[in-house]
């Protein structure tokens, strides 16, 4: 008895809608692509390249865009004989400082058998042997730094390897960077030094409105859906819903994916409007459960003490409130609670996590300004998560209520 057979409907090919897949054309940035080949021109020309940085939120196209035109570049400088290019990619998700980029990138540049060690190098050391890598390849090397901004403001490296030729570090070699960034504000917090030698061209990529969307998506499902697969209606009710949202090409993929996941599994044969509308709950739920999974200690302390008082009386509770019950799970977890204000900052984060709501309160001279905070996800998503946290001696009421719904 066969227990695996293949689709015969909904997918043709499902990994046209993963994060993963490079779509062999981009849509819905023309301008963005203009931008961007006026930048690569010199690299063509033999001329020194221009340094470039790319910024805007996440899903908007910003690394599908690099991918795409730099391909292209490689591709067509190979008609050139005077041009020798060479194109490099880190991702810096967790990467946090000049020295830890310096490291991935001789070890990117370098054989697997020639690897150095993440640690114990002086900073210095460690750009010598990649400016020693950098100009045994010769020629135009540009190195692409997709999430750049993780760094913060342990910047040095985005000033060192731009300026490496003209400081008198390589002789063989010319040099470029290109940085992708999701957060608006890193530019701004660039010390002067390297926004001058980064940002000499800047390309701003903006969310996606839902015509565009919807274009990306009907490109898309052409490859990645069965004939009649979806309903009229579905893709422009994915693009709409991405839009309102994030303007995220991500999350309007994501959902017409999971959709089409939810259709299978019922083995229907269309997915339709309902199969979207349930993808993006079970989507924001997975976005907010790994949201609270990866808090810190102090961030589990919080969302511990704000559960425990929902579980008694309904909020939204004030930080006074709060803050009690966050040092005494602290201290019977054995772990040194936080002055208030720091405790202050993990509720605000939770705020922007979605976990929680947060109310701006204003007694005037009686009362003072202040904020509330009040669950805006179902408390038994927040008891399941909790269950799983380690080290921490959970209130009574906050463990009948995981049990319960385990």
């Amino acid at each position: 008895m066969t227990t695996f057979t293949r689709d015969t409907h909904i997918f043709r090919d499902e990994d046209m809608l993963r994060d993963d897949y490079q779509p062999d054309s981009i849509t819905a940035r023309e301008s963005e692509l203009g931008s961007y080949q006026t930048a690569l021109q010199p690299v063509i020309n033999g001329a020194q390249p221009r340094n470039t940085f790319l910024y805007g939120k996440t899903g908007v196209g910003k690394t599908s865009v690099s991918r795409y035109i730099l391909n292209q570049l490689q591709r067509d400088s190979e008609q050139y004989d005077d041009v020798s290019l060479s194109v490099f990619w880190l991702n810096c998700t967790n990467l946090s400082s000049s020295y830890q980029v310096a490291v991935n990138l001789v070890n990117t540049l370098r054989s697997e058998d020639d690897q150095i060690s993440t640690t114990g190098y002086p900073q210095q050391r460690v750009f010598d042997l990649l400016y020693s890598e950098i100009d045994a390849i010769g020629g135009t090397v540009l190195i692409v730094l997709d999430e750049i901004d993780h760094i913060g403001n342990d910047d040095e490296i985005l000033y060192e390897i731009p300026r490496a030729r003209s400081n008198g570090y390589l002789t063989e070699t010319k040099p470029g960077v290109i940085g992708i960034s999701n957060d608006f504000g890193f530019r701004d917090d660039l010390s002067p030094k390297v926004k001058d030698t980064l940002c000499e061209e800047e390309i701003h990529f903006s969310p996606y409105n839902a015509p565009e969307l919807e274009a990306i998506l009907e490109r898309r499902a052409e490859g990645a859906l069965r004939e009649d697969a979806s309903e009229s209606s579905v893709l422009s009710l994915c693009a709409a819903i991405a839009a309102q949202d994030s303007g995220s090409a991500r999350q309007a993929l994501d959902l017409l994916y999971q959709a089409g996941e939810l259709a299978r599994s019922a083995d229907r044969e269309q997915i339709c409007e309902d199969d979207v509308y349930a993808a993006r709950n079970k989507l924001e739920r997975n976005q907010v459960e790994h949201g609270m999974r990866e808090l810190t200690r102090h961030g589990h302390l919080s969302l511990v003490a704000v559960l425990h008082l929902a579980l008694e009386s309904n909020g939204p509770f004030r930080v006074r409130d709060i803050y009690p019950r966050y040092r005494t799970i602290a201290e019977q977890s054995d772990i040194d609670p936080l002055v208030r204000r720091r405790m202050h900052d993990h509720l605000a984060d939770l705020a922007m996590l979605g976990i929680l709501d947060r109310h701006s309160r204003n007694e005037g001279r009686s009362g003072g300004q202040y904020y509330e905070y009040e669950f805006s996800v179902d408390l038994d998503l927040v008891a399941n998560v909790v269950s799983d946290f380690k080290g921490l001696d959970l209130p009574r009421r906050v463990v009948q209520l995981t049990r319960s719904v385990e």
